[in-house]
C-alpha cells in the first residue's frame, strides 16, 4: 500500500520527534540520577548533613523526575503530532490545488493559473508553471488565429476556382483561354500562401535553417537593382541606390537577406504609382542598416503596429485577388530576428513609407 505525501510527512516528523524524545529520555535517564547524587555529596562537604535522607532524596528525584518525563513526552508528542498535521496538510493543500489547475489545463482552460504560495519552493514552482502557462495560452491564441486566418485566406480564391469549375460544368460559360489563365491564377495563389505559410510555420518555430556568414551586401544590391528596374513601367516610380562604394561586411545570411529586401522592394512598386523607391544603406554603432523609402500611398498612423501581422495589408481597399498573401513582412521580420538583427517601420499616409532593417556588422 502506497503512502500519501500527507501520510509521508506527518510520519516523517513523528519519526524525528520520536528519536529526538527517546534520545532526551535515554540520556537524562543515565545523567541525570548520576548528577543529582554528585550534587548532594557537594552539599554533604559543604557540612550538610543528608546522610540519613539521601536515599529518600534520591528516590524522590527519580519518582518526579520520571512523572515530569511522563507529562512533558505525553504533552510534546501531541503538540509535535497537531503541528505536523498541520503543516502536512497545508503543503498538501497547496499541492492538491496545484493538481487541480494542471487537471484544468490540461482540459483546455488555458486561463487557469496556480495560486502564489507563501512556501518558497512552491511559490517558485506557481511562478514557473504560470509562465508556461502564458506562454502556451499564447502560442494556442496564435494557432487559432492562424487557422482563422489562413481559413479566411484560402477562401477567397477556392471559391473563385470553383466558381469557375461549376458554371464550365453546367455550360453557363464557354471554355476559353481567359477562364483557364484565371484558373491558373488562383491556383498559383493558393501554391504561394502554401509555400509562404510553410516558411512562415518554420520561421515562427526556429526550424527555417539560417546560414549566418561574413558578406558583402553591394553585390547583392546592385543585383537588386537591375532586377526591378526591369519591371517599372516608364511613367512609373524611379529606382534609386544610395550606398558608399565601400561598405563594412556584416554577419548573415544573403538568401535569407535578399529575400528580405525582394519582399520590402516587391510591396514598394506596388503600392508606389509615381515618384521614388530608394535603397538606402549606412552604418549605426556596430550595425549596418539598410532602408527601403517609397513614395507610395503610405501607412495610417492606427495601422502602424499592425505592419509585420499575418494577413495584414496596407491598403485594405484593394482586393484579394491583386494583392500578395499578406505574410510577406510578417516572414521578413522573423527572418531578421533570426538573423540577430531588427526591423522598423515608418510611414505617413499619402507620403510614403520607410522600411529599415538592422544587420550585425562582421
Amino acid at each position: 500500500m502506497k503512502m500519501g505525501l500527507r501520510t509521508r510527512l506527518f510520519f516523517s516528523h513523528l519519526v524525528v520527534m520520536i528519536v529526538g524524545v527517546a534520545s532526551l529520555v535515554s540520556i537524562s535517564k543515565i545523567s541525570s540520577p548520576r548528577l543529582f547524587v554528585l550534587h548532594l555529596e557537594g552539599l554533604e562537604n559543604q557540612g550538610f548533613d543528608l546522610i540519613d535522607v539521601r536515599a529518600e532524596l534520591v528516590t524522590g528525584f527519580e519518582l518526579a523526575w520520571q512523572r515530569s518525563t511522563l507529562w512533558s513526552v505525553l504533552v510534546g508528542t501531541t503538540a509535535a503530532g497537531g503541528l505536523s498535521y498541520w503543516v502536512s496538510r497545508r503543503i498538501t493543500q497547496r499541492l492538491t490545488e496545484m493538481e487541480q489547475i494542471t487537471q484544468k489545463f490540461a482540459l483546455g482552460q488555458m486561463d487557469a493559473r496556480l495560486p502564489v504560495s507563501d512556501i518558497p519552493e512552491l511559490s517558485g514552482l506557481s511562478a514557473s508553471f504560470n509562465r508556461m502557462a502564458a506562454s502556451l495560452e499564447g502560442v494556442e491564441a496564435r494557432r487559432r488565429e492562424v487557422i482563422g486566418d489562413m481559413t479566411h485566406e484560402l477562401r477567397t480564391p477556392l471559391t473563385v476556382v470553383r466558381g469557375y469549375l461549376e458554371e464550365l460544368a453546367d455550360g453557363e460559360i464557354e471554355a476559353s483561354p481567359e477562364i483557364y489563365r484565371r484558373l491558373a491564377r488562383e491556383t498559383k495563389r493558393l501554391e504561394r500562401l502554401v509555400n509562404d505559410l510553410q516558411e512562415l510555420s518554420k520561421a515562427e518555430a526556429g526550424y527555417l535553417p539560417i546560414n549566418i556568414q561574413r558578406i558583402n551586401l553591394r553585390p547583392l544590391l546592385e543585383s537588386l537593382m537591375e532586377k526591378f528596374t526591369d519591371q517599372l513601367l516608364e511613367d512609373g516610380p524611379v529606382l534609386i541606390l544610395k550606398c558608399p562604394s565601400v561598405i563594412p561586411p556584416v554577419l548573415a545570411d544573403i538568401d535569407r537577406t535578399e529575400q528580405v529586401l525582394v519582399n520590402l522592394l516587391g510591396n514598394a512598386v506596388y503600392y508606389t504609382n509615381e515618384g521614388s523607391i530608394t535603397i538606402d544603406v549606412g552604418t549605426e554603432a556596430s550595425q549596418l542598416w539598410i532602408a527601403v523609402i517609397d513614395t507610395g500611398i503610405g501607412i495610417a498612423p492606427e495601422n502602424l503596429s499592425h505592419v509585420f501581422e499575418r494577413f495584414w495589408r496596407a491598403d485594405q481597399s484593394r482586393d484579394r485577388h491583386s494583392g500578395g498573401t499578406g505574410i510577406g513582412l510578417t516572414i521578413s521580420h522573423r527572418l531578421i530576428e533570426l538573423q540577430g538583427g531588427k526591423i522598423q517601420v515608418e510611414s505617413e499616409l499619402g507620403v510614403g513609407s520607410t522600411f529599415r532593417f538592422f544587420l550585425p556588422l562582421a
